[in-house]
This record gives C-alpha cells, sequence and structure tokens, in this order.
C-alpha cells in the first residue's frame, strides 16, 4: 500500500484541501456543508473521469506527462469508474466536489502521477466540462423520449382517424375537429420541442477544456485534439468565456420549460376530458388514484401531477437567469448552484415525458359521448355561413344571416340541422335541401380537406408522412 494511500485513510489527511497552502487554520465545519457540492455533483462523476482520461491522454501527447503517468491515470481511473459503478466509491464532504473526491482516490491509488493530471487545468474549466458533458448525454435521452411520446400520439390520431369531437375556443364549442386531428396538434408542438434541443445541443457541445481558472495556461497543450477526444464539435474562442458561460444550461432550461408548457397543455384537457362533466376519454387505471374518503373517485393524478410539476421547470429556468444576471467575469462560485436546477429540469422532464408515453398509449378516446357533445353550441354555423357564400351571398350578410339563424334554434332549442327547411329559407332563398349535408358533423369535418385541415383523410395522410419520418429518423440512427 503507497504512502498515498495510507495518508488517505487519516482524518486529519482528509480535511487538508487541495488549495489549502495559503490558509492557516482548516474551514469550519458549517461552511463546509454549505459551500460543499459533492452530494449532487457527484451524478457527474463518470463524465468527469472521462474529461480526466482525454486531458491526461493529451497531456502525454504534448509531452507534459509521461507515456507511464498516463497508463497509471487510465489504470487508477478504471479502478474509480467501476467502485462508483458498483456503489463501492466512498464520497467525503471534506473533499467538497466529485472532481476533487475522484482526484483523492486516484492520488491514494497510483501516487503522484495521480497530482501530476491537474497540470495545465483547473476546476473552473474542469466543471464547465463536466456539466456539458452531462448534460449533452441527457439531452440525447430527452430527445429519444420526445420521439417516443410522438409516436405514440401518431397511434392515436392513426387509430382515431375518423372520430368526431368538439373544437374549442374559449372553451365553448367552435367547430367539430377529429380527435386524431387534436392529437397530431401536439405531435407538432413536440416537434418544435426536438428542433429546439436538437440545436441547442449544437452550443452543449463546445469544450471550454483548456479554458484553465480564466486565462489559458502556459503549458502547450492541444485543446482540439482533447475536444476530439471527448467527441466535441467546436472548441470555445475566449478563455474568460469558456469558465463562466452558462448560457447552454438556461437555454436547456428554457426548452425544457417549453416541454412542459406542451405538457402541461395536454395535462389540463386529460383533467377536463375525464371529468363526468365531459366523460371524453378514459386513462389506465394505473395512471389514476383514488380517494381516501370518496370510493367512487378515480383521480388523474398523473396529468395533475405532470401540469404542477411545469411550475418546478419554470423555477428552474428563473433560478438559472437570476444565478447568472449579476456574475462578472470570469468563475464565480455561485456558478456551484447551475447544477440542482439543471439537475432538476432533466429529472422531471425525463420522467414526465416516460409517464406520457405509457399514459398516452392507453388512452381511450369515447366516441358516441364526444360526438354529442359536438352537435352542443351550434358548430356548424361557419359551415352554413360558407354554404351561403358558395350561392353567391356576401360574407358579412352571410354571417348576419346566420346569426339570425342560430338565435331561432336557439329559441327552439334545437341544433341547426334540425331546422325545418322552410324556417331555413325564410332567412334566405337560396338555401336548398343539400345544406343538411353541410350542417351535419361529418359533412363539416370532411368539407375542410386541405394541408393541415380536421378531415379523416387529411388526418390519415398526416400519420403516413409520420410514420415515414419515424423511419427515415431509425435508418439514420442505424447507419451511425
Amino acid at each position: 500500500m503507497s504512502q498515498a494511500q495510507d495518508n488517505s485513510n487519516d482524518p486529519l489527511h482528509a480535511k487538508k484541501k487541495a488549495w489549502s497552502g495559503r490558509f492557516s487554520e482548516p474551514v469550519d465545519a458549517f461552511v463546509l456543508r454549505y459551500t460543499a457540492s459533492v452530494d449532487f455533483d457527484k451524478r457527474m462523476a463518470l463524465v468527469d473521469i472521462d474529461g480526466s482520461v482525454a486531458h491526461a491522454t493529451m497531456l502525454e501527447k504534448v509531452g507534459v506527462i509521461s507515456a507511464k503517468d498516463l497508463e497509471d491515470i487510465k489504470r487508477g481511473m478504471a479502478q474509480i469508474r467501476e467502485e462508483i459503478q458498483s456503489g463501492k466509491f466512498e464520497w467525503q464532504l471534506e473533499l467538497e466536489d466529485v472532481h476533487l473526491n475522484i482526484e483523492a482516490r486516484l492520488t491514494a491509488l497510483i501516487g503522484d502521477a495521480g497530482k501530476r493530471l491537474h497540470t495545465g487545468r483547473s476546476r473552473n474549466d474542469q466543471v464547465a466540462t463536466d456539466i456539458r458533458l452531462y448534460l449533452r448525454g441527457e439531452v440525447d435521452e430527452i430527445i429519444k423520449r420526445v420521439e417516443h411520446l410522438q409516436e405514440v400520439l401518431v397511434a392515436q390520431a392513426e387509430k382515431n382517424y375518423n372520430v368526431i369531437m368538439p373544437g374549442f375556443t374559449h372553451m365553448q364549442v367552435a367547430q367539430p375537429v377529429t380527435f386524431g386531428h387534436h392529437m397530431l396538434a401536439y405531435v407538432e408542438m413536440l416537434e418544435r420541442d426536438r428542433a429546439r434541443l436538437l440545436d441547442l445541443r449544437h452550443r452543449v457541445n463546445s469544450s471550454p477544456q483548456g479554458s484553465a481558472a480564466l486565462a489559458g495556461t502556459t503549458y502547450p497543450i492541444d485543446r482540439e485534439y482533447t475536444a476530439k477526444l471527448l467527441g466535441f464539435e467546436t472548441v470555445s474562442q475566449n478563455s474568460l468565456d469558456g469558465v463562466s458561460d452558462r448560457d447552454f444550461a438556461i437555454e436547456f432550461c428554457a426548452a425544457a420549460s417549453l416541454i412542459m408548457m406542451h405538457i402541461s397543455r395536454l395535462s389540463e384537457e386529460l383533467v377536463i376530458w375525464m371529468s363526468q362533466r365531459f366523460g371524453f376519454i378514459k386513462l389506465p387505471d394505473r395512471f389514476t388514484t383514488g380517494s381516501s374518503i370518496m370510493p367512487q373517485k378515480k383521480n388523474p393524478d398523473v396529468p395533475e401531477t405532470a401540469r404542477g410539476k411545469s411550475g418546478r421547470v419554470f423555477g428552474d429556468l428563473m433560478t438559472m437567469l437570476t444565478l447568472m444576471k449579476g456574475t462578472p467575469l470570469a468563475y464565480n462560485k455561485d456558478f456551484q448552484e447551475d447544477k440542482e436546477p439543471v439537475f432538476d429540469a432533466i429529472d422531471t422532464v425525463k420522467d414526465t415525458l416516460r409517464a406520457f408515453c405509457d399514459m398516452m398509449a392507453g388512452v381511450e378516446p369515447q366516441a358516441e359521448t364526444m360526438h354529442q357533445a359536438a352537435q352542443m353550441g351550434f358548430p356548424t354555423a361557419t359551415d352554413l355561413a360558407d354554404y351561403l357564400v358558395r350561392h353567391g351571398v356576401p360574407f358579412r350578410t352571410a354571417h348576419d344571416i346566420v346569426g339570425q339563424t342560430v338565435r331561432a334554434a336557439a329559441e327552439r332549442n334545437c341544433g341547426l340541422e334540425q331546422l325545418p327547411l322552410e324556417v331555413l329559407q325564410g332567412f334566405c332563398d337560396k338555401i336548398e335541401p343539400d345544406v343538411y349535408s353541410v350542417l351535419s358533423l361529418e359533412g363539416s369535418v370532411n368539407a375542410r380537406n386541405h394541408l393541415g385541415g380536421t378531415a379523416p383523410n387529411q388526418v390519415l395522410a398526416q400519420t403516413k408522412r409520420w410514420e415515414k419520418i419515424f423511419a427515415e429518423r431509425a435508418a439514420a440512427k442505424a447507419s451511425k
């Protein structure tokens, strides 16, 4: 056992910081707890190891450390990786963060070679590199889950392409739409989310390694080589910005907030649709709960929870913006607070997408109930106006005629399609018997037969388009 490893078991040695040479007394125990980050930043341990191995490989390439040092560092890091993955690694609060914990263990394992690892870098560029590596992997995972939810919603749209339901504006029945069309609206939202994540990934995937504390380093480092080893697309061009930039983390929280906003909108609809007042859908029992006092209750807890968690992620975004707004260049200890909101946003979005992928696959639309609800509120009034326009009536005149017709139907407590032909003709002599096909819900949705419309054959066309997109994505991934 090496002397370094012996010392690592000494409690007094554990309290000696990597930076303690300047100081005459140890850090107060409370201050240590207050400023330490190891409890939450240890989730970056594996990417920290990746970054350190790449840094050491670069140092050996440029002649700063020996081949033997690099061999020892790789061997030690491999053991540390196994210890972390198996849960055997002993994290020490006294060592503050993930970086110093790993470095201390490495030095204990391999001696002076471990002490040489930090040559030419700082914890400032080390943590900036780690959080980018970690976030890059999580962005990739979130993209996969967004794509999965899109596939689930497209499958629902294809299955229910001709199921008619009321479309709402101001939460009032406006015009009939199809359930499939409604599901595809969320597919489009998620596609924008996916595009944002892909775009964001390029800015995440830029290496700050080599910026050191703030001004770079005097060693002959090769930043491009390190970046290539770590799979970064680009290298930051200014060392001050390299260690202090957290725009990518703010941007991620913004993208995560938009995902959660879209999920929250869908959640709101699911909660409304499941209520007895609507009865539009049934949710699988495994995504609902009962009441502790009312045995008849079946509560949509998953959509409600997701709706609530959207505010949590919005808060993560505000935390990041507030954190960064008053920090001068370059690194500040404030930046330690950047990880928890980012980690929280990651976890919340991933868990929410997972829940919704499973839940939405089991949603059962109640076609008859939705059809009956779509007949309320004179939903084909616009179709009657369009009918009159096609028969030569100016639109504004047609609008006024239909308003009078609606009033008459309301007074009779019936739908427009239930008004006798002579009553309809009393408002306009251009109305013929064929008007009843226009006033039906089926006629209304079928008439909107254009790109982006709610007609059933347009919904099917969109589902085929999306299935082609999914197949192209799968092929592109398989070819990599």
